[in-house]
């Protein structure tokens, strides 16, 4: 496959890095912060310049306001927003809106989509099951009551959930089938308790008590939340990608100017041998990545399904976006450390992007369930 992007693409990845120019991760929330204050809501402000730059809509076709463009413009995009940790619920208000554009019904579409590429409607997307390890959909049960759906369940560590005005939740059916249900944070039975993440930022576990939800609202199609898993999961390898490539610039600026015995320790053997190290590193996330985003943006059919393309991305993104940080830390020396400087910061969220992609031993053993039940030749 051909990994050019193309000129849309490039362009969206250009915008992106025009509008991220300005973002301070100094003013994101540190996880050494022993005050116990948390952030209220994210950059609204940023946000706000997101949506005039058109790249909340980067997925949505042109009736919505948007681009028509695919998983690897919003990979391009969310790649950049690492690089400075924006605070802004991108990867997940985006997902879901394309989401509901692939699968939702016309009436759904049409009241929500053009608000959500203005940036007037908030979405995001409750994607970790009810303790982080077990699957998302199995969390919540959805049982037909009329002309309604009633939910209940538990989603642990929702992102923006307080923030944002609608929470999209997988849920299974008494017929075994996954819907997805878009629900108000502030409709009765919906209780939110508050989580705090590995880099500060408030998450919430989601509970629902019989929670009463219109037909309408409710997307009950096949395939629909593998796919939403699926584009979550390769943005999350995005994320990870950006911000490895951010924290490895530090280091090499960082070594490049910092001297032991007259000379900068970037000259160093042991040095320059660890930061090639993790330069492999970022090339495998990195051709691992788009290799899932192809996958998943033209549907092309291959040996295997996209699921080994996604274990292969994951297992690279959690181990690489890992071993990155830590060579960091080690060659930054107690400076590391100093909560002065931001690379706590992107330490802390490279932890809980690895947490929310799950240990690569069991990416592998899927990837190795995957190979037994397709053989290749």
């Amino acid at each position: 496959m051909d990994f050019t992007f193309s000129e849309e693409q490039q362009a969206a990845a250009e915008a992106a890095a025009g509008v991220f120019a300005d973002v301070v991760p100094d003013s994101v929330p540190s996880p050494a912060d022993t005050t116990g204050a948390v952030a209220e809501d994210f950059d609204r402000a940023l946000w706000a310049r997101l949506a005039e730059a058109d790249l909340l809509s980067l997925l949505l076709d042109e009736e919505y306001g948007g681009a028509g463009l695919d998983a690897i413009a919003l990979c391009l995009l969310l790649r950049e927003s690492a690089k400075v940790l924006a605070r802004v619920p991108l990867l997940e208000s985006s997902a879901a809106a394309a989401a509901v554009q692939a699968f939702g019904s016309k009436e759904l579409r049409s009241g929500l989509l053009a608000r959500a590429a203005r940036g007037e409607l908030v979405l995001t997307v409750a994607a970790h099951g009810r303790t982080g390890h077990d699957p998302a959909e199995l969390a919540v049960t959805a049982r037909r009551d009329g002309d309604r759906w009633l939910l209940d369940g538990v989603q642990t560590a929702v992102p923006w959930a307080f923030n944002a005005d609608l929470v999209v939740v997988p849920a299974h059916t008494d017929a075994d089938r996954s819907v997805l249900a878009l629900v108000a944070p502030d409709r009765d039975g919906v209780v939110l308790a508050e989580q705090l993440s590995t880099t500060g930022e408030r998450l919430a576990e989601l509970r629902l008590e019989s929670v009463p939800i219109a037909v309408v609202d409710v997307i009950d199609a096949d395939g629909a939340w593998e796919w939403l898993r699926d584009l979550l999961t390769a943005g999350t390898c995005a994320l990870a990608l950006g911000l490895g490539t951010a924290v490895l610039r530090m280091t090499a600026e960082y070594t490049g100017k910092r001297e032991q015995f007259g000379f900068p320790v970037a000259t160093f053997q042991a040095v320059a041998v660890q930061a090639a190290d993790r330069y492999i590193d970022l090339r495998a996330m990195e051709a691992t990545l788009w290799q899932a985003a192809w996958r998943i943006a033209s549907g092309a059919p291959g040996a295997l399904p996209a699921a080994a393309d996604l274990a292969v991305a994951k297992i690279w993104a959690a181990e690489g976006v890992r071993r990155v940080v830590q060579t960091a830390q080690h060659l930054h020396g107690g400076f590391g450390a100093d909560t002065d400087y931001p690379l706590h910061r992107y330490h802390a969220w490279a932890k809980h992007l690895e947490l929310s992609l799950g240990p690569a031993a069991a990416h592998e053993e899927a990837l190795g369930d995957l190979l037994a039940a397709h053989p290749l030749g």
